[in-house]
């Protein structure tokens, strides 16, 4: 039976590890294993979905305002705002449609423990290296923006994060900054990629919920907290990283990771 205390914890787990380049997956997975809490239903993950697309759209609503408008006027300053609008479709494509020739593969074959395990080390490892040689975040420095090619490449890495573990943001951010661009650029890039991205994902899981015969395990009173404790964690979490990784970089993340996925090796294998 799923309480009151199983939802507020996995909803906020999820809106806190939504953003941060650490994986939601491992993080969701722990209390859940330790804790024999049985799955919570596509209706809440349809919740806690609209919780950090809320969050997201909400920290950056200027500048979406202005990416949209920018597709409506003629004036010479909206140039940037069509050309990122045009990179982010672009570094969208790849994610969709590895998901829909792989959908079935990853989830049958690549959700278990052992593989969180290893690609939160692997893609960790990753994240290490990019905060190595690429270049630090740089508080008030001016917008960079993201070229096509550099943002289908990034979106080609974006589509490795449909396999748990891998973490969204952190497999973007570390792709922008080996391509060279700060970690502000590539923290403010993947988080604005993010919208297209858990759209979709919140799309697809309510469309499984329609069609799914069996009911909900979870309330609507129950839905409708988790969605809030999300929303307001992600947008605390966005909020937090963006003011201070300038100052603490990635590294600190990266050795999260690690001790992250050493103990799910140790807990599982």
């Amino acid at each position: 039976m799923i309480d009151w205390l199983q939802v507020s914890v996995l909803a906020v787990i999820q809106g806190l590890t939504e953003f941060l380049p650490i994986s939601s997956s491992a993080h969701l997975l722990l209390p859940a294993e330790i804790l024999g809490w049985p799955e919570q239903g596509m209706l809440f993950d349809v919740s806690v979905h609209m919780g950090t697309l809320l969050a997201v759209v909400t920290y950056y609503r200027r500048e979406l305002l202005n990416l949209v408008g920018g597709l409506f006027t003629a004036e010479a300053v909206n140039g940037s705002s069509r050309h990122e609008m045009l990179v982010l479709i672009v570094a969208t494509l790849p994610a969709v449609v590895f998901g829909l020739i792989a959908e079935d593969f990853i989830g049958s074959q690549l959700r278990g423990a052992m593989v969180i395990a290893a690609n939160t080390l692997i893609f960790g490892v990753l994240l290490g290296v990019a905060a190595a040689l690429g270049r630090p975040a740089i508080r008030g420095g001016e917008v960079e923006f993201i070229g096509l090619w550099q943002g289908v490449l990034i979106g080609i890495a974006q589509a490795f994060a449909l396999m748990p573990g891998v973490s969204r943001s952190g497999v973007t951010i570390s792709a922008a900054m080996l391509l060279g661009y700060r970690a502000d650029t590539a923290a403010r890039f993947s988080f604005l990629l993010s919208i297209p991205i858990i759209a979709g994902a919140m799309s697809l899981l309510l469309a499984g919920v329609l069609t799914a015969e069996q009911s909900s395990p979870v309330s609507w009173s129950m839905l409708w907290v988790a969605g809030c404790l999300a929303a307001i964690a992600a947008f605390s979490t966005i909020a937090a990283f963006i003011t201070l990784l300038d100052r603490i970089g990635l590294m600190p993340f990266v050795v999260y990771r690690l001790l992250m996925g050493l103990a799910l090796i140790a807990l599982f294998y």
